[in-house]
């Protein structure tokens, strides 16, 4: 099979994980797990020796130089500029047009954490198989939780000569009694935004169920400029596209949807409780980043960019010291850190 290239998504504004996170510098260029940052972590996962071609990432002008200054290989990967955030449809699309037809994309955020890196290699392999083939293929994360902030997919008919499945329906966020239901069905995946397809076969689907976005597109990438590595839309016609996720604009309308398991510790580091889950904790629960002390706490997390952090007697607890914000939440009100008014007027 030819190299898999990797597309990866570099976006967002940050508030989830405020004051951490921020506008100028959002959680994918932040070193949340480990001493890598997400954006560096996605990228070092489809390298090379592991048969992925040289990337292509899709980000905007503000948040380029932390793109190229965290690039592994700068000289070999290609950098598409929107002039603006248009969902993922068209992000996607973008990267679709500047690559030959037959070329297999594995579409990836910038901003998840996946602890099994093999195990995502083999998803990939599984999935990169079943999109030669014409097939537009999601990853089926396996859900540990009857978590109702993703969506799901619910596996049809097993791909005959593949550990792939059609994907019999797509289906939005549920409330917790639906959530629970899917988790005992066995039959749900959440449904965590990575993708793999042939460039022209994603075109073709595009064109088919939203030819408003392909045409706008297209026109963007026909009139746009090269600048070395970088490729820049024409913003004029990237401003009458759209905003549309492709969940939405493709992968619920096509009749070629499928799905490949992924059993790899992955989690999308959705905000501070989160986070917590997917860092290394004590045998109390606890998981500490920076200076600090915690005596007689259970399941508490610190993260802290300076000022040393005493907490004693807590539980469930978040705490989050960032230059000359303190945030302090409940693993419950983690959910609300986006609404406060340091996080949502930036």
């Amino acid at each position: 099979m030819d190299k898999i290239i990797p597309v990866v998504l570099c976006g967002g504004s940050g508030t989830r994980l405020w004051p951490r996170s921020r506008k100028v510098k959002p959680k994918p260029f932040l070193p949340l797990v480990g001493d890598t940052t997400l954006f560096e972590a996605t990228v070092l996962r489809c390298g090379k020796q592991a048969g992925f071609g040289d990337p292509v990432i899709v980000t905007g002008a503000a948040h380029l130089e932390h793109v190229e200054s965290q690039l592994p290989d700068k000289a070999h990967t290609r950098i598409v500029v929107e002039p603006e955030g248009k969902n993922t449809a068209a992000a996607i699309a973008l990267a679709a047009l500047l690559l030959p037809e037959d070329a297999v994309m594995l579409v990836c955020p910038s901003d998840h954490h996946i602890g099994d890196c093999d195990a995502f290699q083999a998803a990939a392999r599984e999935a990169a198989a079943l999109a030669a083939q014409g097939w537009l293929v999601s990853f089926g994360i396996a859900p540990t939780a009857p978590e109702t902030g993703f969506g799901y997919l619910k596996r049809g008919e097993a791909i005959e000569g593949s550990a792939g499945s059609r994907v019999e329906k797509f289906v939005e966020k549920p409330d917790i009694e639906r959530a629970i239901e899917f988790l005992g069905h066995g039959g749900y995946s959440w449904n965590g935004g990575i993708f793999a397809f042939r460039a022209g076969t994603f075109l073709d689907e595009l064109k088919a169920h939203r030819p408003a976005i392909f045409n706008a597109v297209k026109a963007s990438v026909d009139n746009g400029t090269a600048d070395g590595m970088r490729f820049h839309p024409d913003p004029a016609a990237f401003a009458d596209i759209q905003s549309e996720s492709v969940d939405y604009a493709v992968m619920e309308n096509t009749d070629r949807a499928a799905m490949v398991p992924a059993v790899m510790a992955w989690s999308d580091i959705g905000n501070w409780q989160a986070l917590h889950e997917a860092l290394d904790r004590d045998e109390a629960g606890n998981a500490v980043m920076g200076a600090a002390e915690l005596k007689d706490c259970t399941n508490v997390l610190v993260h802290t960019d300076g000022p040393r952090v005493n907490v004693v007697g807590a539980s469930n607890l978040i705490v989050v010291v960032d230059k000359d914000e303190v945030l302090v939440c409940t693993p419950e009100g983690a959910q609300l850190v986006g609404k406060l008014t340091g996080a949502a007027n930036q």
